[in-house]
């Protein structure tokens, strides 16, 4: 795409989600662009696999490359300058992996510092945090689920927005973030839940509610006896 053009539609995107007039959006694309020239000049760093968050082997066997080879790639096509969306389609149309083609995208964009642990696409941060509990899937959902039960441990103001029998149960949190509970069956006495929380505003804020949900399962555990 040539590059006036694609200024225009990255301007027009912006001003989709933003609201803001032209010239200020265009303002804010051109600097996001410098930032990420800025960006492309400094050294790489050494540690790809721990930046990206996977193994060197591991992402070479599935898509054909690793990491330091993915990078040469990407700089060569200007990523470092692209959304995670145009990333992951320049690895889709390098691989035809779809999830494979998102978590490249995902682990270039850590390893050139244009995202970091937890941070998603849209510039917010999510927290999970994960326990096994000694209860069959079918309590521990009821747990979540039920008003009642979830204030016990988990305090008021949660509101179930969806819930699948024994397998998720949708929340907003009081705070208007969202919740997600994703529930694992371990046996016929033991099962599993992953807490996701979203749309958080930084890596502080994250790094606050991975904690508290450390703090809320094991209160649950409690509860639970």
């Amino acid at each position: 795409m040539p590059a006036n053009k694609d200024l225009k539609r990255r301007v027009r995107a912006r001003m989709a989600k933003t609201g803001e007039a032209y010239t200020t959006a265009r303002m804010h694309v051109l600097a996001e662009r410098e930032r990420s020239r800025e960006t492309a000049s400094l050294p790489l760093p050494d540690d790809y696999p721990g930046l990206a968050g996977m193994s060197d082997e591991a992402v070479a066997a599935r898509t054909g490359r690793g990491w330091a080879e993915w990078v040469r790639f990407l700089d060569a096509e200007g990523a470092y300058e692209l959304p995670h969306s145009e990333i992951a389609r320049l690895v889709l149309a390098e691989t035809g992996l779809g999830w494979w083609s998102q978590t490249v995208a995902v682990g270039y964009e850590r390893i050139r510092g244009l995202r970091e642990k937890g941070q998603r696409s849209t510039g917010d941060y999510e927290a999970s945090r994960s326990k096994t509990f000694p209860v069959p899937v079918e309590r521990l959902f009821a747990a979540f689920a039920d008003e009642g039960e979830r204030e016990r441990w988990l305090g008021p103001g949660v509101a179930v927005t969806k819930a699948t029998p024994h397998k998720t149960v949708r929340m907003r949190l009081p705070d208007g973030t969202p919740a997600e509970a994703y529930l694992v069956a371990k046996g016929p006495g033991r099962s599993s839940v992953q807490v996701q929380q979203r749309r958080l505003p930084s890596k502080e804020a994250a790094a606050e509610a991975k904690q508290a949900w450390g703090e809320r399962l094991e209160a649950l555990a409690a509860y639970l006896g």
